[in-house]
């Protein structure tokens, strides 16, 4: 894609023009056609709040879900908006019917929040959450899947994993361990957070019992719009968090999990006007070029950081975003200093005793935001000792 195309693209976004944005993975950001859709919707709940919470919205609300289950290929009746990935997956291990002694397998790539939310959850119920450890910098996606089951027994009742992983930022073999998990029998529950927009989804192609994943990230949505799929099989064995209007024995699974009193849907409504503008755009092109951006970038920032690529640098593993290991004492400060002093919006993320700096391509970026964090790193390399050799 030609520079002149990104920065036509660039313009269409409503991020900071004095800040170079390579944090597209932590919350998205909505271009200016889908967050005027947003505003759309709250103008008119806002006109006619009563016409819209009892007759008009519940029916927008179903178009935009048809819209979303085409998108990700499954039945609209199989699933259901919510606020984030985290609130989902609260739904699921509230709910989950686990006995003392059960045990939910995961690894160690996992998102801190929803470690802490399967945590809580089997401590409660004397049941236990499993981490098993996927060794870096990955071999192959044979051994991601050998190491993954290492650690399955008699008790595993269910295997919890991300797609895309959040602090290393690396594609998993999803669909092969939702295939072996299913030869063992296990219930398989998918954190596809950064997957929607980013990398191909197919739910009726990949298989996962549950699968939840984010608009407001890769799909361009204003914040507050993520989605839960529930196979038919355990689609009605969760309970909503909140027991509103929508609860009935008799009722639909879209019912009992968005029916739940006051509140503002607006951004849910915004996926027909998302899914067009992925359209009118090319999308599949802007993705294929920041991918691009990043696989000819992540060498590059690994040995600037003095450190090597975490995975093969190629599809397999690596989308939009990338992570390399960054040896500091003082992370926040070195995260600090290239906001405030270089104005680069990047984070620098904890797994395990390891950080590492996890920069994002999307559609608004091009080389140039690259080589700029590239400059920073290495002026800071000369001026501090916040990068250690």
């Amino acid at each position: 894609m030609k520079k002149q195309e990104i920065n036509t693209l660039k313009e269409q976004f409503i991020l900071s023009k004095h800040i170079t944005h390579l944090n597209h993975g932590s919350f998205g950001a909505c271009p200016k056609p889908i967050f005027d859709n947003y505003q759309f919707w709250q103008l008119k709940l806002e006109q006619e709040p009563v016409n819209f919470y009892v007759n008009e919205g519940m029916q927008h609300l179903e178009k935009s879900r048809n819209v979303l289950a085409s998108y990700v290929n499954c039945k609209p009746q199989n699933i259901v908006f919510t606020t984030n990935p985290s609130y989902a997956i609260n739904i699921i291990a509230k709910s989950f019917d686990l006995k003392e002694g059960d045990e939910i397998l995961s690894c160690n790539l996992e998102y801190g929040a929803l470690i802490k939310t399967w945590d809580y959850y089997c401590k409660k119920a004397k049941a236990k959450f499993v981490t098993t450890e996927i060794t870096l910098p990955i071999i192959s996606k044979e051994k991601i899947i050998d190491q993954f089951f290492e650690n399955v027994s008699a008790k595993t009742r269910a295997i919890f994993i991300s797609q895309i992983t959040s602090s290393s930022a690396l594609i998993l073999p999803v669909k092969e361990i939702c295939e072996r998990a299913k030869e063992l029998d296990l219930i398989t529950i998918i954190d596809g957070a950064h997957v929607p927009g980013h990398i191909h989804l197919d739910l009726s192609e990949l298989k996962a019992d549950i699968y939840t994943g984010a608009c407001h990230k890769w799909m361009l949505t204003p914040k507050g719009c993520s989605f839960l799929y529930i196979n038919d099989e355990f689609k009605n064995h969760f309970d909503p968090l909140i027991i509103s209007w929508g609860y009935d024995l008799n009722s639909n699974f879209s019912d009992h999990h968005e029916l739940q009193g006051t509140r503002d849907y607006s951004a849910f409504l915004t996926i027909p006007t998302a899914v067009q503008f992925l359209k009118d755009n090319d999308w599949e092109s802007v993705s294929r070029t920041c991918k691009e951006l990043v696989l000819t970038n992540y060498e590059k920032t690994s040995s600037i950081l003095n450190s090597k690529p975490i995975c093969p640098i190629n599809a397999d593993y690596l989308g939009q975003i990338c992570s390399s290991s960054v040896k500091t004492s003082e992370p926040e400060k070195l995260k600090t200093i290239l906001y405030k002093e270089f104005n680069i919006e990047v984070p620098i993320m904890q797994l395990g005793n390891e950080f590492y700096l996890r920069f994002s391509a999307q559609g608004y970026n091009n080389q140039d935001d690259i080589d700029l964090l590239h400059q920073a790193l290495e002026t800071i390399k000369k001026q501090t000792n916040l990068l250690q050799s």
